[in-house]
């Protein structure tokens, strides 16, 4: 697999690649503290950030918003990229994180783990090589269940 030749979806606005990936950190420290823990409340805190960047016109998140500052605080410069596979890789980290609240609750450990460890492993791509999972599942999973190009 090329990842030069995935498909993501494709929109004109930018979004900061630097606080997308200091947003990957948080989720991380989120997703494993949350299962650590066995903690409902600090994964539905991770869901709601999910729901707001996938599905709403709120320029920010509260985690998108301590990552905003951080960066801000280390003075990093601003690396423009295409916001559309972020809002797609955030509406499957809120399918994920949902689905861990679901299991969490029910006390379905070992699924929990299972969807908690795809959601880690993803958001560690995306913090460390800038790899986005949303575009290989947009890629090869939705575009030949729609009959798209992607073969």
């Amino acid at each position: 697999m090329n990842p030069k030749e995935l498909i993501c979806p494709v929109s004109n606005e930018r979004v900061n690649e630097r606080i997308v990936r200091c947003t990957a950190l948080f989720i991380i420290i989120l997703a494993a503290t949350g299962l650590y823990f066995q903690s409902v409340l600090i994964l539905l805190l991770m869901a709601t950030d999910f729901f707001i960047r996938a599905f709403t016109s709120l320029k920010t998140s509260p985690v998108s918003f301590v990552s905003q500052n951080v960066i801000e605080m280390l003075g990093m410069d601003r690396k423009p990229i295409d916001k559309a596979p972020k809002i797609f890789a955030a509406r499957l980290g809120f399918l994920m994180s949902f689905l861990l609240v679901v299991l969490v609750a029910s006390g379905s450990m070992v699924a929990a783990y299972v969807i908690g460890g795809i959601l880690t492993l993803f958001a560690t791509l995306e913090l460390v090589i800038g790899f986005c999972a949303g575009c290989f599942i947009y890629s090869y999973v939705v575009l030949p269940l729609t009959n798209g190009e992607k073969n």
